[in-house]
């Protein structure tokens, strides 16, 4: 039996903590930060955790993580 591959891009996008939790990173904050307020822009720093939905998904593509 081959080995399963890991999706490169989710393997950039996500990293499982020592929990088992998968956290990833913010979205909107890459460009167009002109326009935002500097609270909002705050808001989207740091990590958030994968919301319970999509998990099964991305614990799929990541099967050695």
């Amino acid at each position: 039996m081959p080995k399963m591959k890991t999706k490169s891009g989710a393997a950039k996008r996500f990293k499982v903590r020592a929990s088992g939790a998968i956290k990833r990173s913010q979205a909107f904050k890459r460009h167009i930060l002109t326009k935002k307020t500097t609270k909002a822009k705050r808001q989207l720093r740091g990590m958030k955790e994968v919301h319970a939905a999509d998990v099964k998904l991305i614990r799929a593509m990541l099967p050695y993580a």
